[in-house]
Protein backbone atom coordinates (compact mmCIF):
# COMPACT_ATOMS: atom_id res chain seq x y z
CA UNK A 1 0.00 0.00 0.00
CA UNK A 2 1.43 3.44 -0.94
CA UNK A 3 2.29 6.01 1.73
CA UNK A 4 -0.57 8.33 0.68
CA UNK A 5 -3.10 5.80 2.01
CA UNK A 6 -1.35 5.27 5.34
CA UNK A 7 -3.54 6.17 8.32
CA UNK A 8 -2.11 8.44 11.01
CA UNK A 9 -2.40 7.52 14.66
CA UNK A 10 -4.70 10.49 15.30
CA UNK A 11 -7.02 9.46 12.46
CA UNK A 12 -7.22 5.91 13.81
CA UNK A 13 -8.04 7.35 17.23
CA UNK A 14 -10.87 9.44 15.77
CA UNK A 15 -12.23 6.51 13.77
CA UNK A 16 -12.34 4.39 16.90
CA UNK A 17 -14.89 6.80 18.37
CA UNK A 18 -17.33 6.39 15.48
CA UNK A 19 -16.70 3.04 13.83
CA UNK A 20 -17.04 -0.54 14.99
CA UNK A 21 -14.00 -2.23 16.49
CA UNK A 22 -13.71 -4.62 13.55
CA UNK A 23 -13.54 -1.83 10.98
CA UNK A 24 -11.02 0.16 13.00
CA UNK A 25 -8.74 -2.86 13.40
CA UNK A 26 -8.93 -3.54 9.67
CA UNK A 27 -7.99 0.04 8.83
CA UNK A 28 -5.21 0.03 11.38
CA UNK A 29 -3.81 -3.16 9.86
CA UNK A 30 -3.58 -1.41 6.49
CA UNK A 31 -1.71 1.57 7.88
CA UNK A 32 2.00 1.89 7.21
CA UNK A 33 3.92 1.70 10.50
CA UNK A 34 7.44 3.17 10.47
CA UNK A 35 10.21 1.51 12.48
CA UNK A 36 10.52 2.42 16.15
CA UNK A 37 13.80 4.20 17.01
CA UNK A 38 16.09 2.82 19.68
CA UNK A 39 15.12 4.07 23.12
CA UNK A 40 11.47 4.66 22.21
CA UNK A 41 8.23 2.68 22.40
CA UNK A 42 5.37 3.00 19.91
CA UNK A 43 1.98 2.98 21.64
CA UNK A 44 -0.18 -0.05 20.80
CA UNK A 45 -3.93 -0.49 21.14
CA UNK A 46 -4.85 -0.99 24.81
CA UNK A 47 -1.60 0.49 26.17
CA UNK A 48 -1.51 2.82 29.15
CA UNK A 49 1.36 5.01 30.27
CA UNK A 50 1.46 3.04 33.50
CA UNK A 51 1.92 -0.24 31.62
CA UNK A 52 4.61 1.29 29.36
CA UNK A 53 6.47 2.63 32.41
CA UNK A 54 6.21 -0.74 34.18
CA UNK A 55 7.49 -2.73 31.19
CA UNK A 56 10.47 -0.42 30.69
CA UNK A 57 11.54 -0.03 34.31
CA UNK A 58 10.52 3.61 34.53
CA UNK A 59 8.10 5.63 36.63
CA UNK A 60 5.05 7.30 35.11
CA UNK A 61 6.38 10.66 36.27
CA UNK A 62 9.73 10.06 34.53
CA UNK A 63 8.01 9.25 31.21
CA UNK A 64 5.79 12.33 31.54
CA UNK A 65 8.85 14.53 32.12
CA UNK A 66 10.87 12.97 29.27
CA UNK A 67 8.01 13.31 26.80
CA UNK A 68 6.37 16.55 27.88
CA UNK A 69 3.12 14.72 28.66
CA UNK A 70 0.72 16.65 30.91
CA UNK A 71 -2.12 14.10 31.01
CA UNK A 72 -0.97 10.46 31.51
CA UNK A 73 -4.29 9.26 30.06
CA UNK A 74 -3.89 11.22 26.81
CA UNK A 75 -1.69 9.00 24.64
CA UNK A 76 -2.56 7.85 21.12
CA UNK A 77 -2.02 4.61 19.23
CA UNK A 78 1.14 4.98 17.15
CA UNK A 79 2.62 7.72 19.35
CA UNK A 80 6.34 7.46 20.11
CA UNK A 81 7.11 7.44 23.82
CA UNK A 82 10.68 8.02 24.92
CA UNK A 83 11.51 5.28 27.44
CA UNK A 84 15.23 5.92 27.83
CA UNK A 85 16.75 9.25 28.77
CA UNK A 86 18.81 10.83 25.98
CA UNK A 87 17.04 8.99 23.11
CA UNK A 88 15.99 11.18 20.18
CA UNK A 89 13.76 10.61 17.17
CA UNK A 90 12.28 12.55 14.26
CA UNK A 91 8.58 13.46 14.51
CA UNK A 92 8.23 12.54 10.83
CA UNK A 93 8.30 8.87 11.81
CA UNK A 94 4.66 9.09 12.89
CA UNK A 95 3.32 9.96 16.32
CA UNK A 96 4.68 12.59 18.67
CA UNK A 97 7.55 11.64 20.92
CA UNK A 98 7.28 14.65 23.23
CA UNK A 99 3.75 15.91 23.01
CA UNK A 100 4.28 17.51 19.62
CA UNK A 101 7.65 19.18 20.29
CA UNK A 102 10.08 18.63 17.38
CA UNK A 103 13.10 16.44 18.02
CA UNK A 104 16.50 16.43 16.35
CA UNK A 105 17.06 13.36 14.20
CA UNK A 106 20.11 11.39 15.27
CA UNK A 107 21.23 7.90 14.37
CA UNK A 108 20.08 5.47 17.08
CA UNK A 109 22.70 4.07 19.41
CA UNK A 110 22.61 0.31 19.09
CA UNK A 111 22.91 -1.54 22.38
CA UNK A 112 22.69 -5.29 22.74
CA UNK A 113 19.30 -6.42 24.10
CA UNK A 114 19.09 -9.32 26.52
CA UNK A 115 17.33 -12.47 25.43
CA UNK A 116 14.03 -13.53 26.94
CA UNK A 117 15.94 -16.19 28.86
CA UNK A 118 17.25 -14.50 32.01
CA UNK A 119 20.97 -13.85 31.67
CA UNK A 120 21.25 -13.93 35.45
CA UNK A 121 19.06 -15.30 38.17
CA UNK A 122 17.35 -13.57 41.05
CA UNK A 123 16.67 -14.91 44.51
CA UNK A 124 13.20 -14.10 45.82
CA UNK A 125 11.43 -14.39 49.15
CA UNK A 126 7.69 -15.06 49.29
CA UNK A 127 5.96 -11.65 49.30
CA UNK A 128 3.14 -12.70 51.66
CA UNK A 129 1.94 -15.49 53.88
CA UNK A 130 -1.12 -17.39 52.71
CA UNK A 131 -2.50 -20.02 50.39
CA UNK A 132 -1.36 -20.16 46.78
CA UNK A 133 -4.82 -19.81 45.25
CA UNK A 134 -3.68 -19.62 41.64
CA UNK A 135 -0.40 -20.29 39.90
CA UNK A 136 1.45 -19.04 36.84
CA UNK A 137 0.47 -20.48 33.45
CA UNK A 138 1.98 -17.91 31.09
CA UNK A 139 -1.31 -17.28 29.30
CA UNK A 140 -4.42 -16.33 31.27
CA UNK A 141 -2.50 -15.85 34.53
CA UNK A 142 0.98 -14.37 34.39
CA UNK A 143 1.66 -14.40 38.10
CA UNK A 144 0.71 -15.90 41.46
CA UNK A 145 -2.36 -15.18 43.58
CA UNK A 146 -1.74 -15.57 47.31
CA UNK A 147 -4.91 -15.58 49.43
CA UNK A 148 -5.12 -14.51 53.06
CA UNK A 149 -7.02 -12.04 55.23
CA UNK A 150 -7.20 -8.29 54.63
CA UNK A 151 -4.27 -6.46 56.20
CA UNK A 152 -1.81 -9.35 55.84
CA UNK A 153 1.69 -7.82 55.36
CA UNK A 154 2.99 -7.66 51.80
CA UNK A 155 6.78 -7.55 51.62
CA UNK A 156 9.35 -6.90 48.90
CA UNK A 157 10.46 -10.18 47.32
CA UNK A 158 13.94 -8.76 46.70
CA UNK A 159 15.85 -5.53 47.21
CA UNK A 160 15.24 -2.80 44.68
CA UNK A 161 13.71 0.61 43.91
CA UNK A 162 10.00 1.40 43.79
CA UNK A 163 9.20 2.25 40.17
CA UNK A 164 5.47 2.73 40.72
CA UNK A 165 3.11 3.10 43.66
CA UNK A 166 -0.52 3.93 42.91
CA UNK A 167 -3.83 2.85 41.45
CA UNK A 168 -3.65 4.18 37.89
CA UNK A 169 -3.80 0.86 36.04
CA UNK A 170 -7.31 -0.55 35.79
CA UNK A 171 -7.64 -4.15 36.94
CA UNK A 172 -4.72 -4.05 39.38
CA UNK A 173 -6.11 -1.82 42.14
CA UNK A 174 -3.53 -0.40 44.55
CA UNK A 175 -0.29 -1.62 43.02
CA UNK A 176 3.44 -1.43 43.64
CA UNK A 177 6.19 -2.18 41.12
CA UNK A 178 9.76 -2.70 42.30
CA UNK A 179 12.70 -2.56 39.89
CA UNK A 180 15.54 -4.98 40.69
CA UNK A 181 19.01 -5.59 39.27
CA UNK A 182 19.35 -7.66 36.12
CA UNK A 183 16.28 -6.41 34.17
CA UNK A 184 13.80 -7.78 36.73
CA UNK A 185 10.58 -6.16 37.94
CA UNK A 186 8.22 -7.46 40.62
CA UNK A 187 4.55 -6.47 40.81
CA UNK A 188 2.27 -6.46 43.85
CA UNK A 189 -1.42 -5.77 43.10
CA UNK A 190 -4.88 -5.52 44.75
CA UNK A 191 -3.48 -4.12 47.99
CA UNK A 192 -5.58 -2.44 50.67
CA UNK A 193 -2.90 0.07 51.57
CA UNK A 194 0.43 1.11 50.02
CA UNK A 195 3.30 1.86 52.39
CA UNK A 196 6.09 2.99 50.02
CA UNK A 197 6.42 5.71 47.38
CA UNK A 198 8.03 5.98 43.94
CA UNK A 199 11.81 6.27 44.00
CA UNK A 200 12.11 4.71 47.45
CA UNK A 201 14.69 1.96 47.93
CA UNK A 202 13.44 -1.18 49.62
CA UNK A 203 15.14 -4.22 51.08
CA UNK A 204 14.19 -7.86 50.76
CA UNK A 205 11.45 -8.68 53.26
CA UNK A 206 10.57 -5.01 53.90
CA UNK A 207 6.86 -4.39 54.42
CA UNK A 208 5.58 -2.38 51.44
CA UNK A 209 1.78 -2.86 51.52
CA UNK A 210 -1.21 -4.47 53.18
CA UNK A 211 -3.14 -7.23 51.42
CA UNK A 212 -6.60 -6.28 50.21
CA UNK A 213 -9.11 -6.62 47.40
CA UNK A 214 -8.85 -3.32 45.52
CA UNK A 215 -10.16 -3.85 41.98
CA UNK A 216 -10.69 -7.54 42.80
CA UNK A 217 -13.61 -9.69 43.94
CA UNK A 218 -11.61 -11.41 46.68
CA UNK A 219 -8.86 -10.61 49.14
CA UNK A 220 -5.44 -11.70 47.91
CA UNK A 221 -2.10 -10.54 46.58
CA UNK A 222 -1.39 -10.78 42.86
CA UNK A 223 2.38 -11.18 42.50
CA UNK A 224 4.13 -11.08 39.14
CA UNK A 225 7.78 -11.24 38.09
CA UNK A 226 8.99 -9.80 34.81
CA UNK A 227 12.31 -10.12 33.03
CA UNK A 228 13.04 -7.67 30.20
CA UNK A 229 9.33 -6.77 30.14
CA UNK A 230 8.09 -10.36 29.84
CA UNK A 231 6.37 -12.37 32.56
CA UNK A 232 8.30 -15.32 33.96
CA UNK A 233 7.26 -17.99 36.46
CA UNK A 234 8.10 -16.62 39.95
CA UNK A 235 8.21 -20.12 41.46
CA UNK A 236 11.47 -20.71 39.58
CA UNK A 237 13.11 -18.18 41.89
CA UNK A 238 11.12 -18.69 45.11
CA UNK A 239 12.02 -21.16 47.88
CA UNK A 240 9.73 -24.18 48.17
CA UNK A 241 7.13 -24.06 50.91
Amino acid sequence: MSAQFALTASLISRLRRFASVGIVLLLAACASTPPTPEGFYRVQRGDTLTRIARDNGQTVRALMNMNGIKDPNAIDVGQLIRVRSGATASTSSGGSATGGKPQTTQPPVRTPRPTTTPARSISLAWPAEGKLARGFNGASHNGLTIANTAGTPVTAAAAGTVAYSGSGLRGYGNMIIVRHDGQYLSIYAHNRKLLVSEGQKVTRGQRIAEMGNSDSSQVGLYFELRYDGKSVDPTRFLPKR
